[in-house]
């Protein structure tokens, strides 16, 4: 059944003259007998009796009339929800973004997008950085934004970065280490360590420190919530490691890490070769133009536009 065969059906029912149908398609009437007498083989029977000057409705074409009906309304619906995803006035995105980027960080992309694209739903998913590049490649996600130290880059994914930052010792205004102006890995040894479970440097900064003179110390609280370990840090219980940007309460200091230091990169990361929405093209610029951290917008450095992303044909 092809939808022409449908419009055609539903014009001769409406019209009830086949030569009329034809004027009101835009089509030879010929062309209009031939497509309905193929559906009727397709559907087991005539849908219309001609007599004369008296065409009307059979028995079978009574029945599916509001099927085809809806087959159409369909139809012209799909196609109005296509037209508006590829003009962007109502489309959904998924971007994931590590939970251990500060939602301020995405304050002006996600403005950026709505002023220019009100069209576009975003829906923000945020998880550790591991679980988002696995929902990405399963394709639960469109892109997303993290960062995995001490892995090689996948060849599977393309990465655009946005910004940079040191990762910082943070305590509390009256620990001693408050007073050093940076803070090497040995200066930590036996003293308490709050751990953010979805630190993206878990596990990883802890082996380097060791081959840097630290001893060990003990580990007193685990978190996923960056809110619940900065109130023990400002209590006193403890320091933590973090960046600047995520050590947001009055009652703690950031000392840099040397020796060695710890910087993250962050990245706009999709799949190549994965055909994408005309949505994510917008973010991709969206996402050069806005300033992150402060610094100059990413299309300012690189003196680029846009970065290149595949679209849906």
């Amino acid at each position: 059944m092809e939808m022409h065969q449908v419009r055609y059906f539903l014009a001769v029912t409406e019209e009830l003259n086949f030569t009329r149908a034809a004027e009101r398609c835009n089509v030879a009437q010929p062309s209009l007998t031939r497509a309905i007498k193929l559906l009727e083989e397709e559907l087991g029977g005539l849908l219309f009796h001609r007599e004369r000057s008296n065409t009307h409705l059979s028995e079978l074409g009574r029945m599916v009339r509001p099927h085809l009906e809806e087959v159409l309304a369909q139809s012209q619906e799909a196609k109005r929800q296509a037209l508006d995803f590829t003009k962007l006035k109502k489309t959904s995105l998924k971007l994931g973004v590590m939970c251990t980027i500060q939602p301020d960080e995405l304050i002006g992309l996600v403005s950026g997008l709505q002023l220019r694209h009100p069209g576009i739903e975003l829906e923000v998913i945020d998880a550790s950085a591991a679980q988002l590049e696995q929902r990405l490649l399963k394709g639960e996600l469109e892109m997303a934004i993290y960062c995995i130290p001490g892995q090689n880059p996948d060849d599977r994914l393309h990465y655009m970065p946005l910004f940079q930052e040191q990762f910082m010792i943070v305590v509390s205004r009256d620990h001693p280490l408050a007073q050093r102006n940076t803070i090497r890995p040995s200066d930590l040894t036996g003293d308490r360590y709050l751990n953010r479970i979805n630190c993206e440097f878990y596990c990883y900064a802890g082996a380097l420190w060791r081959e840097h003179g630290f001893e060990g110390c003990e580990t007193v609280y685990r978190s996923e919530r960056d809110d619940w370990i900065l109130a023990m840090i400002a209590a006193g219980l403890g320091f933590g490691f973090m960046t600047q940007s995520c050590a947001k309460h009055p009652q703690v200091v950031c000392r840099p890490m040397v020796d060695p230091e710890f910087w993250r990169e962050v990245n706009l990361v999709t799949v190549r070769g994965r055909p994408h929405s005309p949505a994510v093209g917008v973010l991709v610029k969206e996402a050069m133009s806005a300033r992150w951290l402060g610094q100059p917008a990413i299309a300012a450095r690189s003196g680029k536009e846009t970065v290149a992303v595949e679209r849906e044909s």
